[in-house]
């Protein structure tokens, strides 16, 4: 919702600061007094086209500051997350127009790409006018409102989101089509390299047992040797350990006295020499079984071999053998006959069409159901706004068999002028005025399902007057009861409906003309509606009458 409008040296405006509340706030004054400041700076605030002649005369440069509430408005507090610019509930649009004709733009402080406040800025205010580009004569806005009106905008995700599995999966496939011959050279490669894996067979942490078997095995006459030295050493020699340390035990058993001091000496001699026998006996035991296998020695060096030279191949360590062939494993799985195949891919791919085709027929049905009511509905209210004769049509064509992101049928709302007429596209066949109401009727009947929180209607009473302006009046209060409504209008029986009160004039002062607006309170209020009633010579009938519409309008209920 739009809480604050301010605006600097625009137009004959030198500085206008302005609060909106929720409900219907009408924009008066006498022609020419500036009331299109009020929604061109807001067009301007939501990215539209700047020149130079916007900055006031003898300025540098325009300033429009437009401030929203969008804590119930989660499309553009996800926008504005997505884009790291959020800000806790507020949202400020700013544009500064240089007189060069030059202009920046701001989201909540932070310069911006034009292009993001007019993303953002359609999210937050739909502007109907007769001057400006409308959300109206736009298709995606017509299949965005039937959608709304029909209750099926999760079904239209549903459906979008199967249209881009379908769109991702089949851009796969196309790919690998594409890609076939060269694919198909690298599915026979990884075939070949898994295949020779496969035959070396390297289990996890075998080549460092073979290369320790290996060392044990090209050593074994130097083990042999050494053991049956060691052998010698201990027990078998003449000088050998066990010999000489009985030696010292006979010198320690041979002293003429008890001495206590070596009783500890003598027993670890002791344990010594058993140790030693012990030991010796071992060493024997082992030489006579060792043997020497030298075509096992043999089988573990060809086994090395047959490792190293894999490593080479794929230049990498032996250690990351078994890592390599685990992957080109799953990779080959991938190509050949997984997920990624031709075969897996072109099936995948039809169920994904048949999903998709599921839910965007249940969204046809929907609209087709939903197109009825909705061209009803929209009459009724035409016959209301003195445009019985006008016939509007949601008109759903289904485009060729080629899924697309919002389902099988294009949407786009017709009208036909007069009766006897084809109905065409709102752009070719409807004037400003016809636009604004047949934008009123719409919006009347979507107000409780529409997302689009204010609404601006400009001069949207042009052409019509007595019972139909009232009625005009009474659907744009009913409008404001559900959200936030601006609307320029001439007609007092409008303007005496409205919750607040715009009053746009215009003074002169040392040669330079300004722009003033200011907000009506109760009195003030009647008083413009009398003016709007009766001119400048305001009769006391006037004023009365005046009073009687503007209580009426306050108590006007849809």
């Amino acid at each position: 919702m739009l809480t604050q409008l301010t605006v600097s040296n625009y137009a004959i405006a030198e500085r206008v600061e302005l609060q909106f509340s929720k409900g219907m706030t009408a924009l008066t004054g006498e022609t020419g007094a500036g009331k299109s400041i009020v929604l061109d700076a807001l067009g301007l605030a939501m990215g539209g086209r700047a020149d130079a002649g916007a900055v006031r005369h003898g300025a540098k440069r325009a300033d429009i500051t437009a401030t929203f509430d969008v804590s119930t408005i989660p499309e553009a507090s996800q926008w504005l997350e997505q884009h790291e610019l959020d800000d806790e509930t507020d949202c400020i649009l700013r544009r500064v127009i240089s007189k060069d004709g030059r202009s920046r733009a701001y989201i909540n402080g932070q310069p911006c790409p034009l292009a993001h406040l007019k993303e953002l800025g359609g999210l937050l205010m739909d502007i109907h006018s007769q001057h400006q580009h409308q959300s109206l004569l736009r298709k995606d806005t017509h299949r965005k409102l039937l959608d709304e009106f029909a209750g099926v905008e999760n079904l239209a995700a549903e459906t979008r989101d199967a249209w881009k599995a379908w769109q991702q999966t089949r851009q796969r496939l196309t790919e690998r089509q594409q890609n076939a011959e060269e694919s198909e050279a690298k599915l026979q490669l990884l075939r070949y390299q898994v295949e020779e894996l496969d035959r070396l067979a390297l289990e996890a942490d075998e080549q460092a047992e073979l290369e320790q078997e290996q060392a044990q095995l090209s050593q074994a006459d130097a083990v042999l040797h050494s053991s049956h030295q060691a052998a010698l050493l201990c027990t078998e020699d003449e000088t050998s350990a066990s010999d000489m340390v009985r030696q010292a035990l006979q010198q320690l058993e041979q002293l003429p006295v008890d001495v206590p001091a070596l009783a500890d000496t003598i027993q670890m001699l002791n344990d010594a020499q058993i140790q030693i026998s012990e030991a010796g006996d071992n060493l024997r035991r082992f030489v006579e079984d060792y043997e020497a296998d030298p075509a096992r020695l043999a089988e573990v060096e060809e086994r090395l071999s047959a490792i190293y030279q894999m490593a080479r191949k794929h230049r990498i360590t032996p250690e990351e053998l078994p890592d390599l062939h685990q992957r080109l494993t799953a990779e080959l799985a991938e190509l050949d006959g997984g997920a990624g195949s031709l075969e897996q891919l072109e099936a995948e791919l039809d169920t994904l069409r048949a999903d998709y085709d599921q839910l965007a027929t249940r969204l046809s049905d929907a609209r087709q159901q939903a197109a009825v009511e909705l061209d009803q509905r929209i009459a009724e209210e035409l016959a209301q706004l003195s445009m019985p004769s006008v016939q509007f049509v949601t008109h759903l064509s289904r485009h060729s068999e080629e899924p697309a992101a919002h389902g099988m049928e294009e949407i786009e709302f017709l009208v036909s002028a007069n009766p006897g007429q084809p109905a065409r596209s709102l752009a070719k066949v409807a004037s400003g005025g016809e636009l604004s109401r047949i934008s009123l009727a719409i919006q009347v009947v979507v107000a409780q399902t529409s997302t689009t929180p204010t609404l601006v209607f400009d001069e949207v009473d042009v052409g019509i007057g007595g019972g139909t302006a009232e009625v005009v009046g009474r659907l744009l209060r009913t409008l404001g009861n559900n959200g936030q409504v601006l609307c320029v209008t001439h007609l007092p029986q409008v303007a005496a409906q409205c919750h607040q009160h715009l009053f746009v004039s215009k003074f002169t002062d040392k040669d330079a003309t300004f722009s003033k607006i200011e907000t009506l309170d109760d009195q003030g209020r009647i008083s413009e509606v009398a003016r709007m009633l009766g001119g400048v010579d305001m009769t006391e009938q006037t004023i009365a009458h005046a009073r009687e519409m503007f209580s009426k309008g306050q108590a006007t209920r849809h």
